[in-house]
């Protein structure tokens, strides 16, 4: 089952960037590292006869943990969280068939917000807070993993006294808070990957590079497979990086940030749990790659700022839109943009940071950024009053009100009203939009019409830029502001009338709609359109009893265009609030729960917190432990 998972990892070579990157380490990371790994590997060698049932299960006695290990899992991060070059393909598919002007149309690159930088992340300076000190807020938008993807641990050690998440296999927390200052993290969504068209003879590896022949180097891996053949994988590295996206005739590499000039790497995290100030704070973001991220921060001493880290490149001759032409070298990285010359800030006088994935660039930046609707809200939320305390950052953070489905539900009424009929069931539905108050709520009907007529309009969209392939622009990040802008508009050429491909798409969502709950507009729940399930990768494929390894199935409010983010796809993969006036009132939880191990009480005893929108104390300073492991070196 995980065969072409693995295939995937193999081809973006992340095994042999982890090991160029352990040859590249300082020594004093590469002992940190080290140091782990032999942690890891003795509790292995004490426990082979105590693993968790997963291994019994699978028949697998796992080999040492090395130091490339804990590289890997930052490149798996990494990997998840940029895969701007799949947008590529299908902007291209489309191009193939769609007229320029519209399909660019599709895929702009996002305005700036202006709010000061833009997964949620905010921090708030004291003079809006209770305590007269910052809060700082943080719910990273993840797919979803069961077990949970964070591991919630306190670390303390010789000049090391930190709280936070951290991922298993890295000794270090990503995000969190010490005695002295607080950050959290966002997907900054600039492009790092570019996909360069090779003219290459797949037979031989010889590929063409301004007018002559290069040759490729070979890779070759070898996937054991149980019970089955091993399975050879092959694949050409270009100078631009692996040929291995095969696309209708078309063979790509893939040049991507993580696997370029491994030359340098240094394991900073540490020192970013260590950091006491802004200056140290900003000093340890400079020395890491990636993934790219926008970084919130607060201290203690009543700073707030935000600063954005990763390898960025400068594109010269593209924009990194659509694959370019390997042959004549159309797209060439001219190093990457300056740590200092990053988006950032420092103590702003309105008080206030906020970060939802937005563009933060210029405006003709390209990537992978996030409507504006989240971050626009949350800076609404933000002042709408004074006084704020940690426990009343839930209430921004678990908020479901959408601008974007509201002015969906308007546009249609208002089309309704220009040409209404004697259809009782149109009008019975568009009543319901029109009272509708725009929050994706469990148990609204109005909030599921609206979600199924948005997808209808957004599908029209599409076919009307690219007729057959519209279901290129399914996923896209960009659908919801392009529609907004076409309703409010109406720009000519896409309809013949706007307001029948809108009374349309109402009608459609109705019909498809009752097919599966009912005529009444009333009496349907949004919950159950976004209805979510969470199988555990293993124990949830036994014979009989899997069933009972799941969680859900799960009505869930929010949307993806909801301060609380919530898809099928991904959700906010944990919770936590800083209170830098007093760190025992700070607040934190995971999704399901803090064990992997499904038979303990622990692998979900979080779960009903998380899902109805409530969280756990993050104590710091009064512990009071159920349980204390203590090291003593000897």
């Amino acid at each position: 089952d995980s065969l072409e998972t693995d295939r995937q990892a193999r081809r973006l070579r992340l095994n042999r960037i982890a090991e160029a990157q352990e040859k590249s380490l300082s020594p004093a990371s590469r002992e940190v590292l080290a140091a782990y790994a032999r942690g890891v590997n003795y509790y292995l060698e004490t426990h082979r006869d105590r693993l968790p049932p997963e291994f019994a299960i699978l028949g697998y006695s796992p080999r040492p943990w090395r130091v490339r290990d804990s590289l890997l899992a930052l490149l798996e991060m990494q990997r998840e969280l940029t895969n701007s070059w799949r947008d590529e393909l299908s902007k291209q598919h489309m191009l193939s068939v769609g007229k320029q002007e519209k399909v660019d149309l599709l895929y702009p690159p996002n305005a700036t917000v202006p709010l000061t930088p833009g997964s949620n992340a905010w921090v708030i300076a004291g003079a809006h807070t209770a305590s007269g000190k910052p809060l700082l807020s943080n719910d990273p938008h993840l797919q979803w993993n069961l077990p949970s993807t964070w591991y919630m641990i306190h670390l303390q050690a010789a000049n090391l006294d930190v709280s936070g998440f951290a991922l298993p296999g890295i000794p270090a927390v990503l995000i969190g808070h010490n005695r002295n200052i607080a950050w959290g993290m966002t997907n900054l969504g600039y492009d790092v990957q570019d996909l360069v068209e090779e003219k290459i003879e797949l037979a031989t590896g010889r590929y063409v590079k301004n007018g002559r022949f290069e040759q490729a180097r070979l890779e070759r891996d070898t996937i054991l497979v149980k019970g089955e053949r091993a399975v050879e994988l092959d694949t050409w590295i270009t100078s631009d990086g692996p040929a291995f996206v095969s696309d209708e005739g078309h063979m790509y590499a893939l040049r991507w940030s993580a696997d370029l000039d491994a030359a340098r790497l240094d394991f900073a995290l540490l020192d970013l749990n260590r950091a006491k100030n802004w200056e140290e704070f900003t000093g340890a973001l400079a020395r890491l790659d990636g993934p790219a991220q926008m970084v919130m921060y607060a201290d203690t001493a009543g700073n707030i700022g935000a600063h954005a880290f990763g390898r960025l490149p400068i594109r010269k001759g593209c924009a990194g839109d659509v694959p370019s032409d390997g042959s004549m070298d159309a797209c060439v990285w001219q190093g990457y943009l300056p740590f200092d010359e990053l988006p950032h800030v420092y103590n702003p006088s309105d008080g206030r940071i906020v970060s939802a994935n937005q563009n933060v660039f210029t405006p003709t930046t390209n990537g992978m950024f996030a409507p504006r609707y989240r971050a626009q809200r949350i800076g609404e939320l933000l002042r709408s009053h004074e006084s704020w305390r940690a426990e009343d950052m839930l209430q921004v953070q678990t908020d479901v009100y959408s601008a974007q489905a509201h002015l969906v539900a308007k546009k249609i009424a208002e089309a309704w009203d220009r040409h209404p009929s004697d259809k009782a069931r149109t009008k019975a539905a568009v009543d319901e939009l029109k009272r509708w108050d725009g929050k994706m709520d469990r148990g609204s009907g109005a909030a599921m019409l609206a979600a199924i007529a948005y997808e209808r309009i957004r599908k029209a969209i599409a076919e009307s830029a690219a007729p057959g392939k519209g279901e290129e622009w399914e996923r896209s990040f960009f659908a919801p502001e392009v529609v907004e802008h076409l309703l409010a508009d109406r720009p000519d050429g896409w309809f013949k009338d706007y307001d029948t491909m809108l009374i349309d798409a109402v009608e459609g969502a109705l019909t498809e709609g009752e097919k599966f709950y009912g005529s009444k507009v009333s009496l349907w729940d949004y919950g159950q359109y976004n209805e979510l399930r969470f199988d555990h990768p293993v124990a949830s494929k036994l014979p009989l009893i899997g069933k009972y390894f799941s969680i859900g199935p799960a009505p869930m409010g929010g949307s993806p265009t909801t301060v609380k983010q919530t898809s099928a796809r991904l959700g906010p993969s944990m919770r936590m609030t800083v209170d830098l006036g007093a760190l025992d009132h700070s607040l934190a939880n995971i999704t399901f729960g803090q064990s992997g191990h499904w038979l303990s009480s622990h692998a979900r005893d979080q779960w009903d917190a998380y899902s109805a929108g409530t969280s756990f104390p993050m104590r710091f300073e009064q512990l009071g432990p159920v349980q204390v492991l203590r090291v003593t070196p000897r």
